[in-house]
């Protein structure tokens, strides 16, 4: 399956033409207004976020040990071991990176350098790929509703769900043995740090430093280990608020959304660099997902 990679200049270009300049112009205030909600609490204001957070984390504690993740977990195995598609196979020679049908720590060991595609993939761009050459699906058709919604819960996150499950308490160790596997981890720092859009923010302005918050939400600072391991080991995430299942490709995707930044194209060059720069920020560190997000 072949995939279209979305360079720097070219971004730039989508999200200069798709902003029209009056839309810029009234987007100042707003930008301001975000920009100030992304500040870092002030110190009244700040022990009772805390004490927000902590609640809340106390509350994801008990959950932890009947997460709905588990549901999706098991959806995603029925999916792995069961013959469809156009070809009637299973994933089960599906090869993760350990060896076709190893699925123990591969998700922990993602994204990472694919010689039979030569290039590096995440882990829900590797099990689309499988689903299309091993299984038949048509990447298009995979790619008209990737998303979580309502009673909707499309195939690939199911699957991702089961992958990962099978590297909980792993530590994470994203590879950067392969030259390919360098250079998606330098794109991935220059994306994560690219300016552009109506607001003129980058994933750096949210993410970049530590103490930010959005309204009673910590952000994390990516760019250190404690904010990449924290981004990271959710995902995939059962989350309270919808009812439904994501995964990090769902977070990437919206992010740039809320940045007002033309979205990228579902399992693409894009978002493989971005997890590729989180993963290695956060090597070394367990892993605990499957989570429960908000």
């Amino acid at each position: 399956m072949k995939h279209t990679t979305i360079t720097l200049g070219a971004l730039a270009a989508l999200s200069l033409a798709a902003i029209a300049p009056q839309a810029m112009a009234q987007s100042v205030p707003a930008a301001e207004k975000m920009k100030k909600k992304a500040a870092p609490a002030k110190p009244a204001a700040k022990e009772e976020l805390d004490a927000t957070t902590a609640d809340f984390e106390k509350f994801r504690a008990v959950l932890e040990d009947t997460n709905p993740a588990e549901l999706f977990e098991l959806k995603g195995e029925q999916l792995w071991k069961t013959k469809r598609g156009p070809k009637n196979a299973s994933l089960e020679q599906c090869d993760l990176g350990l060896g076709p049908g190893v699925v123990k720590g591969a998700y922990v060991k993602m994204p990472r350098y694919f010689a039979d595609v030569d290039q590096v993939m995440d882990a829900e761009r590797r099990i689309v790929h499988c689903m299309v050459t091993l299984q038949g699906f048509k990447a298009e058709d995979i790619a008209k509703k990737p998303f979580s919604g309502g009673n909707y819960t499309p195939d690939p996150v199911s699957l991702v769900t089961y992958v990962a499950a099978h590297s909980k308490g792993m530590k994470i160790a994203v590879p950067q043995k392969h030259p390919k596997e360098r250079e998606a981890f330098e794109l991935g720092r220059e994306v994560f740090n690219y300016r552009a859009g109506p607001y003129d923010f980058s994933c750096a302005t949210c993410h970049g430093e530590d103490g930010k918050r959005i309204r009673t939400q910590n952000l994390p600072n990516l760019a250190s280990k404690k904010g990449a391991i924290a981004a990271t080991q959710g995902w995939p995430g059962y989350r309270m608020t919808g009812g439904v299942m994501h995964t990090i490709q769902w977070r990437m995707n919206d992010c740039f959304r809320q940045q007002r930044f033309p979205e990228p194209g579902y399992v693409s060059d894009t978002i493989t660099t971005l997890l590729t720069y989180m993963g290695v920020n956060a090597n070394g560190h367990v892993y605990k997902g499957p989570g429960i997000k908000r």
